[in-house]
């Protein structure tokens, strides 16, 4: 592809998974925005974060690089590695300009706003979660909805007021149902009309200077708190029920048993158990709400990339960082847990005047070959101490679409704070066969997905995949090794 300075909208949304968007085959929802860049871009039906969690999955998209080898392997690290070089640091060096609407969250943002790295923005307007946790103006969202002369305390019916300690501060107005602040004044708004500021500004006084602009709602991570509007668009009693097989858990890690126990993510989420199949349902009501808001805020950049002949020359990608359980296999939220519901992600990709369209791709591919193959898409030379790959001929169809990687590998090291922090475990799949070893314990977790696609069956210790799992473990050990083999020193020389 010839070089040439796309401008590029990233839209990342947080704890979204895969099976949530309508053209891509889930029957509840109503994703017409994404299902339009579905029919004009190229959508990967087999994308895969590197890290379940938010820090580690972010510091991997944004610099290629496996969360091991960046060294942010889990969320509230103080700092960030200089030696990590991000894309949009790199991209701001070729004479980009960089802007960021939404979340970053490379370092902690515990109670105050994150320490920055060297990454390239020059406009950041940043809102790591809706709720008013930075009196000082930290949070551009809530100086946002002052400017519109409001307070986020007499709109916001949420169980909570604040997110910035554990347990989260009680919203004495709380009805007993969650509810959000309406549509117009949303944070995923917010990032949907600062992206469009930013992109405005940029095309008006600089329209021969590229851009990128970094879209990164809080939504549909919990607390599943949608609009009212937003609910009311879907009936409770049309929704799913959670993916769940009575006794899968008696074969699966202590961990997961004591989860389904006492709630998700080491007892801070809901008790699968004690929630009615209402409330089931309920959750999967405001989940996708949330979605379908974004859906619409994501078709608001879209048109304003339209009405100003910028749609065909904008590279737009569409993803998320990981996933959420939500109920099934009785686990909601996140934590250290590998299945589809929490690793499997959508990623959607479309630039109308070079790359195909209306192509569904089932190849292999991990989000840490996003930040290569953006840099292959604008010309540039691909650093060589990025670890991803890219895939930017799948892209342009001059590759086969159903096969780039030949495995994909996820880690989770003590990652969240107060949650599994004993575990430390990798996953290795090959398409079919998924395998996770919990290192230092005798224990682990092998599914088929030949003859189990919802991983109820843990094969672990099934004689008869005794050969098979083995053989995986040797795969998983081998590509944990090669996969983060670390060449930033550059070695030029014999000696």
């Amino acid at each position: 592809m010839e070089k040439k300075k796309r401008n590029v909208v990233w839209f990342c949304t947080d704890q979204q998974r895969w099976d949530t968007i309508a053209s891509l085959g889930n029957p509840y929802i109503k994703t017409p925005n994404i299902d339009r860049l579905v029919r004009e871009g190229v959508a990967f039906t087999r994308a895969y974060t590197q890290s379940p969690i938010c820090t580690p999955s972010r510091s991997c998209f944004l610099t290629g690089r496996y969360p091991r080898t960046t060294k942010a392997i889990f969320n509230g690290n103080d700092t960030y590695s200089k030696d990590e070089k991000l894309i949009t640091r790199l991209l701001a060096d070729e004479g980009y300009t960089c802007g960021l609407a939404g979340k970053l969250h490379l370092t902690s943002a515990e109670g105050k706003v994150e320490r920055r790295t060297d990454d390239g923005y020059t406009f950041f307007e940043y809102s790591q979660h809706p709720h008013n946790d930075w009196p000082d103006g930290g949070n551009r969202y809530q100086v946002w909805l002052n400017e519109k002369g409001v307070k986020w305390e007499e709109i916001y019916g949420g169980k909570f007021m604040t997110m910035a300690t554990w347990p989260p501060q009680p919203n004495p107005a709380f009805s007993g149902k969650q509810v959000g602040v309406p549509a117009e004044y949303h944070q995923t708004t917010f990032c949907a009309e600062k992206a469009i500021e930013f992109i405005k500004q940029n095309h008006d006084k600089n329209p021969d200077t590229p851009w990128l602009i970094s879209i990164n709602p809080f939504d549909p991570h919990p607390p599943l708190d949608p609009p009212q509007s937003y609910k009311d668009r879907l009936k409770v009693e049309d929704m799913p029920l959670p993916l769940y097989k009575e006794g899968e858990m008696d074969k699966k890690p202590p961990h997961q048993q004591k989860d389904l126990i006492q709630g998700g993510q080491d007892g801070q989420a809901e008790i699968y158990g004690e929630l009615t199949d209402y409330e089931k349902r309920e959750h999967f009501r405001d989940y996708y709400a949330e979605i379908e808001l974004i859906d619409d805020q994501f078709g608001r950049l879209l048109d304003y990339l339209d009405e100003n002949n910028l749609r065909d020359d904008t590279i737009v990608i569409f993803m998320s960082d990981h996933g959420e359980m939500n109920g099934d296999h009785g686990l909601y939220w996140k934590g250290a847990y590998f299945y589809e519901q929490l690793v499997h992600v959508p990623l959607i990709i479309s630039c109308p005047s070079v790359f195909k369209q209306g192509l569904k791709s089932d190849a292999l591919v991990g989000l840490v070959d996003i930040a290569p193959t953006l840099m292959d898409a604008m010309g540039f030379e691909v650093p060589y101490y990025m670890q991803g790959h890219s895939f930017l001929k799948i892209l342009t169809g001059e590759a086969d679409p159903h096969h780039f990687n030949d495995a994909i590998y996820c880690e989770y090291y003590h990652t969240l704070k107060g949650t599994h922090e004993n575990i430390n475990a990798t996953m290795y799949y090959d398409g079919r066969f998924k395998i996770v070893n919990y290192h230092g314990a005798d224990y682990g977790e092998l599914y088929d997905h030949k003859t189990d696609p919802n991983e109820f069956e843990n094969l672990w210790d099934d004689p008869a995949y005794a050969a098979k799992k083995a053989e995986l473990i040797k795969k998983n050990f081998d590509h944990a090794v090669m996969c983060n083999m670390d060449d930033s020193m550059h070695r030029l020389y014999s000696f």
